[in-house]
């Protein structure tokens, strides 16, 4: 591929590969953004819009967009603060939600993130880390009537097996993203910022191209989470909803609903439907939508 295929293309950054790869993929196929990816190949054309897909890793990304390096991308909340990146979050993708906590081993004396100021800390996001335990550091100074702490918290920085750290000895505790749980032999102390992957551009980028692939990923979200439901009820038993199609039908007194409903509830409330008389429910799949 040559460079001059990416001429009037808008670059769009994507994580190269693990799991949020796999998301961004999905994402992908229900904005209809098209293309072919060849083996070993970082840089995929879209065959439907003038866009050229760059696969990054996403530790990346944030600061590839903030230089101007491509229009767009997808990366963690994480990832932006760690890079400290001066980029515009458009959107939240409402997936791989997690957060970024202080733990300690369980077995030691440490009850809350308070209790390490002073200490080691190991962890893969030094610098977010860093500003955290700073401020710790400056309110245990004010607490004891000082201007600094005598032993500031020193935080070291490790690209993986942030985990093993306290082991071998090399830190009193860590800071770590979790999605649920703790890791084990771990006791989490304090979570101190929920993060979540996110689409981003240039600060003021201007470009009509960034908003309608906005819009279409926005579409395929509110289809992850909504369902539409029909049935046919008497129009005295109909129940509140948000924003429905009703239409009369041949029968007198009855009407036809269309309405959004959420996934996570649509059993119940075809429950509570057919309860009040309702018929003929259908929960149907959407694949795209949009929204007001």
């Amino acid at each position: 591929m040559d460079f001059v295929d990416l001429q009037d293309r808008l670059l769009f950054g994507i994580p190269k590969k693990g799991r949020l790869n796999e998301q961004v993929m999905t994402l992908l196929q229900g904005a209809d953004i098209q293309f072919h990816r060849k083996n070993r190949i970082d840089i995929a054309l879209s065959t439907n819009h003038p866009i050229a897909l760059v696969f990054l890793p996403a530790a990346d990304i944030a600061q590839f967009v903030a230089n101007g390096n491509v229009d767009l991308g997808i990366t963690g909340q994480d990832m932006v603060a760690e890079a400290d990146a001066n980029v515009e979050e458009l959107l939240q993708l409402g997936f791989g939600k997690c957060k970024l906590c202080v733990q300690a081993p369980v077995d030691s004396p440490y009850k809350s993130a308070k209790d390490l100021v002073g200490k080691r800390i190991a962890t893969s996001f030094s610098s977010v880390v860093g500003k955290y335990f700073a401020e710790l550091d400056l309110e245990a100074a004010k607490e004891a009537g000082l201007s600094k702490v005598e032993t500031p918290t020193s935080v070291q920085f490790l690209s993986g097996s942030v985990e093993a750290s306290c082991a071998l000895g090399l830190a009193d505790a860590i800071v770590d993203l979790v999605e649920s749980g703790n890791v084990r032999n771990y006791a989490r102390l304090q979570s101190f910022t929920l993060l979540k992957p996110v689409l981003t551009t240039q600060a003021h980028a201007l470009n009509p191209l960034i908003e309608k692939i906005k819009r279409r990923i926005e579409g395929v979200i509110v289809a992850q989470k909504y369902a539409l439901c029909t049935y046919n009820v008497p129009r005295s038993q109909m129940v509140d909803a948000k924003a429905p199609t009703i239409s009369a039908l041949e029968t007198e007194g009855w009407v036809a609903v269309s309405v959004m409903v959420l996934k996570s509830k649509a059993a119940d409330i075809m429950d509570e439907l057919e309860e009040i008389g309702a018929r003929d429910i259908l929960i149907t799949e959407i694949k795209n939508a949009r929204m007001g």
